[in-house]
């Protein structure tokens, strides 16, 4: 009766669909469950309420994650549903165990040989040893492109025709690079060392060539669930089939619009035919979100309904079932720096109104976007950390950067324009205007390096003022010395430890997180997507990098891009991904939901931006205003009544409502604004050249202290025919 008991209460408070995963049947089960949607709760409830019914044994369940974090939270989740005994770990950790306890029996009584846990030191060895000089950068990415190919089950003397297939961007020409995979196996094989791969590779040899050791294991694991199953790689894959050995109570759990890490070997396919692959699975589908508002909900819905592709096969539309909150911002900048402090403030003002700093996010595609929040947020007194990298300035290629700047500032002449000086200082450490390399770590060297020269060009774009008296003063070109002192001054700002402070992390640190307030920025065409995305297959990743931001965000969300780099810079589109805006009225423009680029014709031509915090406004009402609705108001509430009153008489002469002559949000920003001359008038937007010709000499007079009385004769305008 107890058992019994105690498996209703697993499935008490589960949603239909969540209970309907949790009771099907033994056998092949797919869960597709979209961000928030509570899959960790439906998979442990699973695993939980068959345990206590009786149908298995905790201790034959091996449940597999793709991050020790998300093993603990389900060990623990299991362990308050009374359930004990399940192995939940990594694939790495999984095998790990499996290959050190079987290592005597394959390996002659030996025990494992030690595991790399790094494979830049012999990629290094191997590259020089095929005649390839690298530093630091390049043989990560060296390494990252033998961890593809491993994981991918890709031999050296296959690699040139599989990165062929796969349209693989190699940092070197795709033969030298399987010439430094060949010299890398034979090095590691001489040194007696293994790597993360070999160990998998190890774990599935010993089942599929030793029946022993697979009728131990397949004896000790009979129920598998996997979480994350949309990140699966082809290794892995394999692993799971050897575990397996033919048996299909196996539980697996993804999104594939989730699916953001095809670059490392990982493939949605596994997901997308498991049904085809598994033709008894029972498929059940999540979409009931209880992370975001309905506004974030629709949102993201919005991004992703788009999708093309294998993945799109598999959307969900999710459907928000928390109460509503504010609408999704959308904000448009002149320059990368404005749009940093307006980002930097509004952090500053949610913390000041009571969010926790740890519950806001700020989130962008390249960890090179990171400096500029850095700073600002460090100028507005906001703690940050930074998620997933280390900090602007405590990077290796940026500390190395900036001592051959101090080193550039004896040999460069001081009349050198400072980002011609920096640019030349930057070539002593390899760095070079030219085309970014190949390889993601490379690249991110590169765009950091870029990065110290944009500061430069925005750093000279403001001349020093020198006092000369007490009044006049002249303008001098800024030096090399001074720069260097400032990006010192910069660091030794952000170098201050804090403990709780505004996450700072690239979109694929973020999987995973959630937050209460989350700024999406950078979202320009060339960032998000990347340029180096290609193919339609890439681009259709950076749009889920989009769909995976937007989803971590739960109450308030901004989304931002400037329109150039730098002051003054060459113009940029928003990116396509962004939601285009609702025109149809009724309460103003906001984020309605398709892929297509909201109409920069219309946004160029006619640019109103806040006159307090500097962004863009894009709400009609706002644009009225002048300022962003959560900005401060300064409002004449004299003015403002007058207004009504006088707007009350004219739309009663004309017999036309009142919001024919002007509307309540026209109203307030002639109340907060108070314009003076007719071009002043005609500036506030619903304002026409009609409208300044029917009421302009009366609104300005009004606002002079003039009274109602004064400018509402008798007779009023007549409506023009």
């Amino acid at each position: 009766m107890a058992v019994h008991s105690d498996a209703e209460r697993v499935l008490a408070g589960l949603d239909p669909e969540q209970r309907g995963a949790v009771t099907a049947p033994a056998g092949p089960v797919c869960i597709l469950a979209g961000a928030g949607t509570g899959k960790t709760r439906a998979v442990t409830s699973r695993i939980a309420h068959r345990a206590l019914t009786g149908e298995i044994s905790g201790r034959h369940v091996l449940a597999v994650t793709f991050t020790a974090r998300a093993a603990a939270e389900m060990r623990h989740r299991l362990t308050q549903l009374g359930v004990s005994g399940v192995q939940a770990r990594t694939f790495h950790a999984a095998a790990l165990r499996q290959v050190r306890y079987f290592a005597p029996r394959l390996l002659d009584g030996r025990a494992m040989p030690e595991l790399l846990d790094s494979k830049v030191r012999l990629v290094t060895l191997a590259a020089a040893r095929v005649g390839l000089r690298t530093d630091r950068a390049a043989a990560r990415d060296l390494a990252g492109e033998i961890e593809w190919a491993k994981s991918s089950l890709v031999e050296p003397a296959e690699y040139v025709v599989a990165a062929a297939k796969a349209l693989r961007d190699t940092p070197h020409e795709p033969a030298k690079v399987a010439e430094v995979f060949a010299a890398y196996e034979k090095i590691k094989r001489g040194n007696g060392v293994i790597d993360f791969e070999d160990m998998l590779r190890a774990a599935v040899w010993g089942i599929e060539e030793h029946a022993d050791v697979a009728e131990q294991v397949r004896a000790q694991y009979r129920h598998f669930v996997v979480d994350e199953y949309q990140d699966v790689n082809p290794l892995q894959q394999r692993l799971l089939e050897a575990w397996l050995g033919g048996r299909d109570d196996l539980t697996v759990v993804g999104d594939a619009s989730q699916t953001i890490y095809s670059f490392t070997g990982a493939t949605s396919s596994y997901l997308v035919d498991f049904p085809r692959r598994h033709r008894e699975a029972v498929v059940v589908r999540l979409v009931r979100d209880y992370r975001s508002t309905p506004q974030v909900v629709g949102l993201a819905n919005a991004v992703i309904s788009q999708a093309r592709g294998a993945e799109a096969r598999l959307r969900l539309e999710l459907s928000g079932q928390r109460p509503p909150g504010p609408e999704p911002e959308l904000r448009i900048f002149t320059d990368e720096p404005a749009e940093a402090n307006a980002v930097a403030a509004r952090a500053r003002a949610l913390i000041d109104a009571g969010t926790p700093a740890r519950e806001i996010a700020v989130l962008f595609r390249t960890n090179a976007q990171s400096e500029a929040y850095e700073k600002a947020l460090t100028e507005a007194e906001v703690p940050y950390v930074v998620q997933g990298a280390e900090r602007f300035f405590e990077r290796a290629e940026v500390r190395q950067a900036m001592v051959a700047l101090r080193a550039a500032t004896r040999s460069i002449p001081g009349e050198t324009p400072l980002p011609a000086a920096v640019v030349e200082a930057l070539a002593a450490v390899g760095w070079s205007p030219e085309t970014p390399p190949a390889g993601g770590a490379a690249r991110e060297r590169w765009e950091a390096l870029a990065a110290l020269v944009q500061l430069a060009e925005e750093y000279a774009a403001t001349p020093t003022v020198l006092p000369i008296g007490e009044a006049a003063t002249v303008e001098r070109a800024v030096t090399l010395a001074e720069f260097t002192d400032e990006l010192h001054r910069r660091a030794s700002q952000q170098h201050v430890p804090t403990v709780d402070g505004v996450t700072l992390a690239s979109l694929h640190s973020a999987k995973g997180l959630e937050w209460d307030a989350v700024f999406l920025v950078g979202l320009s065409e060339g960032t998000l997507p990347t340029t180096y995305a290609k193919t339609a297959e890439q681009v259709e990743e950076e749009r889920r990098l989009l769909y995976v931001g937007v989803t971590r965000a739960r109450e308030w969300l901004w989304l931002s891009y400037a329109v150039a780099r730098s002051p003054g810079g060459r113009a940029r589109r928003p990116s396509r991904f962004l939601p285009q805006l609702d025109r149809s009225g009724g309460g103003g423009e906001r984020a309605r939901g398709t892929s297509t680029t909201p109409r920069p014709e219309r946004r160029r031509t006619q640019i109103v931006s806040c006159r307090i915090c500097g962004a863009t406004l894009l709400a009609g009402p706002e644009r009225k205003l002048g300022r962003c609705a959560t900005c401060p108001s300064d409002i004449d509430e004299e003015l403002h009544e007058r207004l009504r009153e006088w707007r009350r008489r004219v739309a009663g002469d004309q017999r036309v409502p009142a919001y024919v002559v002007f509307t309540d949000a026209t109203l307030t920003a002639l109340a907060e604004r108070r314009p003076s001359r007719p071009e002043d008038l005609i500036a506030i937007a619903g304002i026409g050249p009609r409208k300044l010709g029917l009421y302009g000499e009366s609104v300005l007079a009004l606002v002079g202290g003039a009274a109602v009385d004064d400018v509402c004769p008798e007779k009023t305008f007549e409506i023009e025919p």
